[in-house]
């Protein structure tokens, strides 16, 4: 009996060990946290108590003597303070006691921006995240907090819970962007990320803040369009290129950050908003001249913008037809040509998809694209696929020449062993013939200059392509440049300088006033 009594006293004391009480100071809770929040130090900075054995009778009458003290000491306390209060008020007159807000957070207004991170923490903590708690101190000045936006609770998840499952931002509209942006609305989303509207509390205006996508291949490129814009911006100190420029650039919670100037509408929208019916030769006639201009400076910088085409060039405001180029997001120097496969398909090169190597000739096949597009309102070559493609530019411009054929490396992609295109019906099926278009067709009512400009930039040899300089030597560009240098009184322009659409070709006009 002893026996089987002490055998339940062994088996409940193992027990024991099981049923304790969780040490809460060895527990490490695993809550994501901003490195700068982490408060665990070494053990060996931490200074051990000594702890020893003590009378209980001996504990209880220290404890009194020591109140008994403390007592004593605190009474004396109070009465030199109050012989020395006495003493400074009957020397300094009475002032009014400032009144205290009783929320801090609240009593520091707008006005208060810029600051050093420690005053932004002590007045807006209440309006940080755990997680902005300790990364807003590796800000020197703190511009904005957006302390009146909705925060990322959370710092679960994809990037600590900023990203979503494409690795995209998670921008919310009020928020800051690196303690200095506040988002308005989004202008935009591509491929390589999203472009915002913010306002910049340091300089206080608004602009576009592109954030591009949290993985390495778009980190990788997105340094090369940084390099590749402030060698532009250098190039072009006065800004006459007629190029967008660069104004900062920044790592914002692991994404790469550039700011640029906020810009009106793209072109595309720009012919949207005329319903497609396309624009007015004098009007596409002053946006080629400031196109060859940027042209002109990326070539001579040797540089290939490698994505041109009307979402990627925007007017100044939408008043006036000063233009921009942007997004040089895909962009290459000459000698360090990043992809082989590029451009948007309406305005993709020949060599392109031939598979040839390219130059800077080939954003002068997508000006040509675009000034037909201009004018009819539509793409010109609006292929379906790389062949449906190729098949719409031999449809207007014929074959491709033997020699770029043999210098080709994707020719039997397209073409048989006699170099004869494999011609296939498209989705709708119609199918393209070589020749059996020509581009004068597209351009009824359009002077033969302007013909031959578009047809010089829509060569299939790239060598003998119109270059950027030839082209602002052009006889159609220079009738421009005449007609600019002619007083402002003696121009043929309507009244008020309104320029419409009217055409042959085109019986609707618009109302945008340009100056």
């Amino acid at each position: 009996m002893s026996k089987s009594i002490n055998g339940i006293k062994l088996d409940l004391n193992s027990h024991k060990s099981i049923l304790k009480k969780p040490d809460l100071h060895n527990m490490s809770l695993k809550i994501p946290i901003h490195k700068s929040l982490d408060k665990t130090l070494p053990s060996k900075l931490i200074p051990k108590l000594q702890l020893s054995t003590c009378n209980p009778k001996e504990t209880v009458q220290n404890l009194s003597s020591s109140r008994n003290n403390l007592k004593t000491s605190q009474s004396s306390l109070n009465s030199s303070r109050i012989l020395k209060e006495n003493s400074q008020t009957s020397r300094q007159p009475l002032t009014k006691r400032p009144s205290i807000s009783k929320d801090p957070d609240t009593s520091k207004t707008a006005s208060g921006f810029p600051m050093n991170p420690s005053a932004a923490l002590r007045l807006f903590k209440s309006h940080l995240t755990l997680w902005e708690q300790g990364e807003i101190l590796e800000y020197p000045n703190i511009y904005y907090i957006g302390q009146k936006s909705v925060k990322h609770k959370t710092v679960l998840g994809n990037n600590n819970g900023f990203d979503d499952d494409r690795n995209d931002y998670r921008a919310l509209m009020g928020d800051h962007i690196s303690y200095r942006y506040e988002v308005i609305q989004v202008l935009g989303k591509g491929s390589f990320g999203q472009v915002f509207k913010v306002m910049d509390h340091k300089t206080k205006e608004f602009q576009a803040l592109k954030i591009i996508r949290n993985k390495p291949r778009f980190h990788q490129q997105g340094a090369v369009e940084v390099k590749v814009l402030q060698k532009l911006k250098n190039a072009d100190k006065a800004d006459t290129n007629h190029v967008i420029h660069l104004k900062e650039a920044f790592c914002f919670r692991d994404h790469l950050c550039i700011t640029f100037e906020i810009l009106s509408i793209n072109l595309y929208e720009f012919l949207k908003s005329n319903s497609f019916n396309g624009l007015s030769l004098s009007l596409i006639q002053r946006f080629s001249q400031q196109l060859l201009q940027g042209l002109k400076l990326t070539k001579d910088q040797r540089i290939i913008h490698c994505d041109l085409k009307p979402e990627n060039i925007l007017l100044k405001q939408s008043s006036k037809s000063c233009i921009k180029i942007i997004d040089f997001g895909s962009s290459c120097s000459e000698d360090q040509r990043v992809f082989s496969y590029i451009q948007s398909r309406f305005y993709r090169a020949p060599e392109i998809i031939l598979g040839v190597p390219y130059s800077p000739a080939i954003d002068m096949w997508s000006l040509g694209c675009i000034l037909v597009e201009l004018y009819t309102g539509v793409p010109l070559f609006p292929g379906e696929n790389e062949l449906d493609q190729l098949l719409c530019m031999m449809e207007v411009l014929g074959t491709p020449p033997e020699s770029l054929l043999k210098s080709a490396s994707r020719t039997r992609i397209f073409f048989d062993g006699e170099n004869k295109p494999k011609i296939l019906p498209n989705s709708r099926g119609k199918k393209r013939y070589p020749g059996s278009r020509s581009l004068r067709e597209f351009l009824i009512g359009t002077d033969y200059l302007y013909q031959d400009f578009v047809g010089k930039c829509l060569d299939w040899n790239p060598a003998t392509r119109l270059t950027p300089d030839q082209g602002l030597g052009h006889p159609w560009i220079k009738a421009l440049e005449k007609m600019q240098s002619t007083p402002r009184g003696a121009r043929r322009y309507s009244q008020a300088g309104v320029i419409g659409t009217t055409s042959t070709r085109h019986s609707k006009t618009t109302s945008f006033v340009f100056v």
